[in-house]
């Protein structure tokens, strides 16, 4: 299967699951808005994911894949086989033993991740991680299956999946809705919201399992009906437990990167856990769909063919870098320049209020200047697994957490003091700031929104270029002089300068639109003017899709 076909099936899958994310998040925006309770969910689910990501997907698919394929491609489907039990087993049992430290120890860990959540906020959120936290188990055994179907070129259920989770979150948040106030609208109800959010937290068990249930079937199928075991005697499993660590190192920088963001964002102003959550939703749907599919595409592929030459290899990399580069320049530009229409159009609506918008604009632009250094680093991080280098990517990954957060601490403090108003920017506090603002100083401009999550966005994306540069330079030892862009990337520039300048024109004429219709208009405008000057520029991308489209439209 061609490395586009594969990214193209994994893009696919994502492209659907995220846009089921973003309906989920639009509900969660229209009955929750960006309220305590908001932020109470925010953080308890940052528990079973933060530790999903970190057993789950990124993990297994560093560790695991890498040798489950080379079994495969060896002819060697019993013992594969005999691998995927055993890392199911394991998996099974340490996910357990979480799930019970997470229901136990729920207080201290809102402590812990939320220290400036108090009182009945501080409560709801120990109720609803002892809801989610049991969610765990399920998420990264469909991680596991995940990484089966991956290996065996099964690129699109194992991404399309999460569909049914989000779908069971919305389900039980418009349930809830309908049986506490009989209908869809929502007051600002300390109580009412507090009871959403309750059903919100057993949507997503509901939806874990779901979400697991799809993929079995399949798996069973692909994998002659293995069964979870604790037998480690196979090479294979100890060559991927002894990868575990080190990948979970480097997987862990990231999620302890989003664990201090949020850490750090408790002790602002405002509602800024909700903002930075609403943000990252966004900015992590173009690093899914472009950044993981490619990514995901190839490390099965680079895994099973190390003995290729390194110039061969290197071409796999730079032609990705080259396809990550025209998806994701033009859609950090669209964050930055149309960011209020992206969000408005997606979130705005009931409890979710122009002011919302705008801080979240804000934080999603600070984002979206790192954008294409952390899709590119997906890519790089997959072919240096593949060379045996996970350590590498751990030391890169832990210096990009500690430089995120020196600079998150040190910006976010300032500009915590800076607020939205319908008059503009108002300062509320002294600067330069060396502490979180004083409880009583916080309550100052009730209802502007605060700017301090927009310095942990900026940190992060100073980080990512750290993370960039260091891996950029580890792949350039061990494969190929590789080029952010993949080596056109100054024509991507050039047609993401139109796409630009076409929202720039657009903005203006869609002011007073209703969010969604200007949303709409503004990035079908701006993206058909990219797809036309790239199309000129002479970059490959466009004439695929349109080949792609032609395709499929032939009888």
């Amino acid at each position: 299967m061609s490395t586009r076909r594969s990214s193209n099936l994994v893009a696919a899958g994502i492209f659907l699951s995220r846009i089921s994310g973003l309906l989920r998040e639009r509900a969660i925006s229209h009955f929750l808005g960006l309220s305590p309770a908001a932020e109470a969910f925010r953080v308890a689910l940052r528990i079973p994911n933060l530790l999903q990501n970190l057993l789950g997907e990124g993990v297994l698919s560093a560790s695991f894949i890498p040798v489950y394929s080379r079994l495969l491609a060896a002819g060697r489907e019993r013992e594969a086989g005999e691998v995927a039990g055993a890392i199911a087993g394991l998996l099974t049992a340490l996910t357990g033993a979480l799930v019970l430290v997470g229901i136990t120890l729920a207080e201290p860990i809102v402590g812990l991740v939320a220290p400036g959540f108090s009182g009945q906020q501080q409560q709801l959120t120990a109720t609803l991680i002892r809801v989610t936290t049991p969610a765990l188990g399920v998420l990264v055994l469909s991680a596991w299956c995940l990484g089966v179907l991956n290996s065996h070129r099964r690129f699109f259920l194992s991404y399309v999946a999460p569909v049914v989770w989000n779908a069971a979150q919305i389900a039980a948040l418009i349930a809830a809705a309908v049986v506490l106030t009989g209908g869809l609208s929502v007051e600002a109800e300390p109580g009412l919201l507090t009871d959403l959010a309750t059903a919100l937290a057993w949507g997503v068990l509901g939806g874990g399992v779901l979400q697991l249930a799809v993929q079995l079937p399949l798996v069973w199928r692909l994998t002659g009906g293995v069964w979870p075991s604790l037998r480690t005697g196979h090479a294979g499993v100890r060559e991927a437990v002894g990868a575990f660590v080190p990948i979970v190192a480097a997987r862990g920088g990231v999620q302890l990167s989003a664990f201090l963001d949020v850490v750090l964002a408790s002790l602002l102003a405002g509602a800024a856990v909700a903002a930075l959550s609403a943000a990252q939703v966004l900015y992590l749907l173009p690093i899914s769909l472009f950044g993981m599919s490619m990514a995901a595409a190839e490390l099965p592929e680079l895994s099973a063919r190390q003995d290729d030459d390194a110039e061969a290899l290197g071409q796999r990399v730079r032609f990705g870098l080259a396809r990550i580069a025209f998806f994701v320049l033009p859609t950090a530009a669209l964050f930055i320049a149309a960011g209020d229409h992206v969000v408005g159009a997606i979130l705005q609506t009931g409890q979710f209020d122009l002011g919302d918008t705008l801080v979240v604009w804000a934080v999603l632009a600070g984002y979206a200047l790192g954008l294409l250094a952390a899709t590119a680093s997906r890519l790089l991080q997959s072919a240096l697994y593949a060379a045996g280098a996970a350590r590498v990517v751990a030391r890169a990954s832990l210096l990009r957490v500690a430089l995120s957060a020196v600079v998150g601490a040190a910006l976010m403090l300032q500009l915590d003091r800076v607020a939205l108003t319908p008059q503009g920017l108002a300062l509320a506090g002294d600067l330069p700031a060396l502490g979180p603002l004083p409880a009583d100083r916080r309550a100052e401009l009730e209802g502007a929104g605060r700017l301090g999550a927009v310095g942990l966005s900026l940190a992060a994306s100073a980080g990512l270029w750290l993370e960039y540069g260091l891996l950029r330079r580890a792949v350039a030892a061990r494969l190929a002089t590789v080029r952010l862009g993949g080596g056109v990337l100054g024509r991507t520039a050039a047609a993401t300068a139109v796409l630009v300048a076409v929202i720039l024109a657009l903005r203006p004429l869609v002011e007073g639109w209703h969010p969604l219709a200007a949303g709409a208009v503004v990035a079908a405008g701006a993206g058909v003017a990219y797809l036309a000057a790239a199309w000129r520029l002479g970059l490959e991308e466009p004439r695929a899709l349109v080949a792609a489209v032609v395709g499929r439209l032939r009888p």
